[in-house]
């Protein structure tokens, strides 16, 4: 240890959980059980998304996902729907049982890395985001929701970031579902 009750190769230092990840069956049914029963919202729509570099379990692959982006106060929450049946962390067989994933952002993705190693943790997914962003996810080992999802942001996702979060801040109930542009 190198300090009083602090554990030198966790991963709770590299940064604070800002997001809940959740791949529904149905989307369409999750979205009106968090705009409608938890009041959360409006959620934003980025659709077909495809990442640089994507690699799933060390192999390439070309995964076709949309997100849903919407903000609970500071936490953030993303619905992901996959639309091919591309490999990924998503097709995975825990994937839509509850909690997928958390996802912290950090500022530097090498010791990010270099954490997750020393931990024994291994990369499952990973890949580039448009403007110099990236994303990797590890799985934890510990079942359904303990995946954590490392994300270098770019100014512009920094920027989306707080617009969704502001959006949730002034929102009045209509238009639970927003396109994005």
């Amino acid at each position: 240890m190198t300090g009083a009750g602090a554990l030198p190769a966790a991963i709770a230092g590299l940064g604070q959980i800002m997001q809940l990840a959740f791949v529904p069956a149905d989307i369409e049914a999750a979205t009106a059980f968090w705009t409608g029963t938890m009041g959360v919202g409006p959620f934003f729509v980025l659709p077909h998304i495809r990442l640089d570099g994507l690699r799933y379990r060390g192999a390439p692959t070309d995964i076709d996902f949309s997100i849903r982006v919407a903000y609970w106060g500071d936490m953030q929450i993303e619905l992901v729907e996959q639309h091919n049946d591309a490999a990924s962390i998503f097709r995975e067989p825990a994937a839509q049982h509850g909690l997928h994933h958390v996802c912290m952002v950090v500022d530097d993705m090498a010791p990010a890395r270099a954490r997750c190693e020393a931990t024994g943790l291994a990369v499952v997914q990973e890949g580039r985001v448009p403007g110099g962003g990236e994303a990797i996810y590890v799985d934890t080992g510990g079942g359904p929701g303990t995946m954590v999802e490392m994300l270098l942001a770019t100014p512009g996702g920094t920027a989306f970031f707080a617009f969704v979060r502001q959006a949730a801040r002034d929102w009045d109930g209509s238009a639970p579902v927003r396109a994005v542009g």
